[in-house]
């Protein structure tokens, strides 16, 4: 049992912010970069081929996602589990299972997209360059996921999210800028193929500063049969739920661009990415207290793991408050720096913003869940929302366009968070709204 002092609680949430604040400084010069990277991109490209690119980049990210299985939160809970337990073994085989894994279903899910595009190549009349090219960029993408939560569940955010995040992000606007100053203006499924290049590199030089710091990061297929019989049951969940969170971000764009247009979906795009600056300090901040949740519920360390919930709650909201009045006050100005028409950028900005603004006080809901061993009930609630959302998004969008999408989104999204914000304070203990912080010192430890 732990009767540790408020002294105690202090210092773990000084420790877990000062590592959160590494992570948000990654995070805004990501943000940054991914930012001027979009419109570069989209005032070089033109509105069409800047549609493709933001089409294919939407699809890839989707697949991708469903390429981890789950993995990336998985090593989040496994990782820190087994180490509580004292079984650095059992910790190593879940790292190397869960890469092994995900290579081999990018493998699968890349094959897959290259005969779809295939066959739609011979029956549609319209271009599917986009198609093969975002086939090329699930395997970097989903390696840069896995290997990310691998290195952070090790304790280390800079080497986990720095070359990840940045080093790309920086290299490919300028290798555009570049190529477009030398007469050459790349198309969709250009922008897409280097994407996947630069991404490849950047994985690469994150394998080799990794290893020279003597961390953990390479795929091993020697115990993954033992591994799935233990966890594959937990791994579908896993695999579901990060499925839905990620088509919870990307399907209307693709909705978008297959119902109205590929320039209306380059629109939609860049409102969506700018309103997703509202949880940036949120998404920071869970990077990091992800295994810490993991290590604090698990060790039957409530009252830590609650003041690392609201600690959560608190800075990412405050956070996104700030930055929701800036779009309020400059959303016109903001969207048009990406250029070309947008007439609807500001409006949909404030639309998909409210629904982000809701998830920021809801708190780390989604990553209790699935730190605590309740993502079967996560995927449960949270994808019965998303996917009644997604079906009435079909009918919506033909018509009312990219404000009709933007609309049952956050609608969508508000009713999901609040639905597992409310699971998570009844039924697992912890309370990861913004009321959490009054909850803290209320909560009894329990039994490991």
């Amino acid at each position: 049992m732990d009767h540790s002092p408020r002294s105690d609680l202090r210092s773990l949430l000084r420790s877990g912010l000062s590592k959160s604040l590494v992570s948000l400084f990654i995070k805004v010069a990501t943000a940054g970069l991914t930012y001027g990277m979009y419109v570069i991109l989209s005032r070089v490209m033109g509105v069409t081929e800047y549609g493709y690119f933001a089409f294919g980049l939407s699809l890839a990210t989707i697949l991708a996602i469903g390429a981890n299985f789950g993995q990336q939160t998985a090593i989040l809970r496994y990782w820190p589990e087994a180490m509580v337990a004292g079984k650095p073994d059992r910790a190593l085989a879940a790292l190397r299972s869960g890469g092994a894994l995900t290579l081999i279903a990018s493998a699968v899910v890349t094959v897959g997209l290259i005969l779809i595009s295939a066959v739609a190549g011979v029956f549609d009349k319209d271009p599917v360059w986009h198609l093969y090219a975002s086939a090329s960029l699930i395997l970097p993408l989903a390696l840069a996921e896995y290997s990310s939560s691998a290195l952070r569940a090790q304790g280390s955010v800079w080497t986990g999210l720095s070359l990840r995040d940045l080093v790309w992000r920086l290299a490919l606007p300028l290798l555009v800028v570049a190529l477009y100053y030398s007469g050459v203006t790349l198309s969709g499924w250009a922008a897409l193929l280097l994407t996947a290049v630069v991404l490849a590199l950047s994985l690469a030089l994150q394998f080799i500063l990794a290893r020279a710091r003597h961390y953990e990061i390479a795929p091993g297929t020697s115990g993954l049969r033992a591994y799935w019989a233990a966890h594959g049951k937990a791994s579908r969940s896993f695999f579901l739920g990060t499925v839905l969170d990620s088509a919870a971000l990307n399907v209307d764009i693709i909705f978008v661009g297959l119902l109205v247009a590929p320039a209306a979906a380059g629109v939609y795009f860049n409102a969506f990415r700018t309103a997703g600056l509202l949880t940036l300090f949120m998404f920071a901040i869970t990077l990091v207290v992800a295994p810490m949740v993991a290590h604090h519920y698990h060790a039957g360390e409530m009252r830590r793991a609650q003041a690392i919930t609201a600690l959560c709650a608190w800075a990412g909201f405050l956070f996104s408050l700030v930055v929701f009045a800036g779009f309020l006050v400059f959303g016109d100005q903001i969207m048009s720096l990406f250029g070309g028409s947008h007439e609807q950028g500001r409006l949909l900005l404030i639309i998909l913003s409210i629904g982000l603004l809701f998830d920021a006080a809801t708190g780390p809901s989604r990553i209790v869940m699935m730190m605590t061993g309740h993502e079967r009930q996560y995927v449960r609630i949270f994808g019965a929302v998303i996917v009644a959302g997604m079906i009435v998004q079909v009918p919506v969008i033909m018509a009312y366009g990219a404000v009709g999408a933007a609309v049952v989104n956050t609608l969508a999204r508000i009713g999901a968070q609040l639905a597992i914000a409310w699971y998570s304070h009844r039924k697992i203990g912890l309370d990861t709204t913004l009321l959490g912080a009054f909850l803290v010192n209320r909560l009894p430890d329990r039994a490991a």
